[in-house]
Formats: C-alpha cells, sequence, structure tokens
C-alpha cells in the first residue's frame, strides 16, 4: 500500500504539472489566436475550472462524513481512500490551479487590483485554496488511517465551500462595494 500511496503522490504532482502547463498554453494559444477577444475564453474557461473545484471542494468533506464511521482497515475504508485520493488529486486540484492560472491572467487584464469588492473575492478564494490545504491534509490522514475526527466536523466542514462560494459569486456579479 505505502508503494501505491507513494506513486499516486508523484502521479498528482505530475497530472498538476502538466494541467499548469496546459492551462498556460492553452491560455497563451487563445491571447496568440483571438488577442483581446481571448479575454471572455479565458474567463469561460476560468468559470468551467471554478465549478470543478468548487465540485471536488464540496464533495470531498462529504467522502470524509461518510469515511469517519467505518472501521479502520474495512473494505469501506479501503474504497473512500481510492475515492477520495483521485477525487482530490485527478479533479480538484488540477480545478485550483487552473483557477489560480487563468484568474491571475483575468485579474491582470482586468485591472481590478484596486476594487474593494475584488479585496473580499480574494480574500474568500484565498479561504477556500486555505481549505483545500485542509481537506489534502485530511486525505493524507484518512489514507494513513490517521483521521481523528469525527463525523460531525467534517459535517460542518462540508458547509465552508458553500458559503464561500455564495460569497463568492455575490461579489463578481453584484460587486457591492
Amino acid at each position: 500500500m505505502k508503494m501505491a500511496v507513494s506513486n499516486s503522490g508523484q502521479a498528482s504532482a505530475r497530472r498538476a504539472g502538466l494541467s499548469l502547463v496546459l492551462t498556460a498554453a492553452g491560455a497563451g494559444l487563445l491571447v496568440w489566436l483571438f488577442g483581446v477577444a481571448a479575454y471572455p475564453w479565458i474567463k469561460a474557461f476560468h468559470v468551467i475550472a471554478v465549478i470543478s473545484w468548487l465540485a471536488g471542494m464540496l464533495y470531498l468533506p462529504r467522502l470524509f462524513v461518510y469515511h469517519a464511521d467505518v472501521p479502520v482497515g474495512s473494505p469501506q475504508s479501503e474504497l473512500f481512500k481510492v475515492m477520495e485520493e483521485r477525487l482530490l488529486n485527478i479533479i480538484t486540484t488540477p480545478a485550483m490551479v487552473v483557477t489560480w492560472i487563468l484568474g491571475l491572467w483575468l485579474l491582470w487584464q482586468s485591472g481590478y487590483w484596486a476594487a474593494p469588492w475584488f479585496h473580499a473575492k480574494l480574500a474568500c478564494v484565498l479561504a477556500l485554496s486555505g481549505l483545500h490545504g485542509y481537506l489534502s491534509a485530511a486525505t493524507r490522514a484518512f489514507r494513513e488511517d490517521r483521521n481523528t475526527k469525527p463525523a460531525r466536523h467534517w459535517r460542518i466542514v462540508n458547509e465552508i465551500p458553500t458559503v464561500l462560494m455564495v460569497a463568492i459569486v455575490i461579489l463578481v456579479i453584484v460587486k457591492p462595494f
């Protein structure tokens, strides 16, 4: 199992690096082909990446809720480990990387740096990124049978991405300040 875990971590790093390279190359190609008209395309792919990232952020803690209630070493526990690793490494982390890359490019192009609503949005995105790190560490803890948190904890954590998502969408669409 340890060998599979190590290979999984290396594969995850390769996938994240590949998504970084492909995103940068794709964005560069769009800018080269469309110039200023690339902005809405990159914005569309940014939104797609955000949706993918949030899908993982909403589902991973739900998996933890169920995983926390099964005995360590049981077939269900081993199945949850696979599901959690794949969700995090194949969908959630690459989507976060793409979200950040495209979001920073959009910010650079739009000039919203000084907007107060953007500062609030950035704080929410940083909080979401911090939560991503927390969930990554939790995935490792579950994988190594070191989880100490009860299902109730994960039920509460499961609500955090929703609250941040609502705040981010309101800030971006309404721009209340």
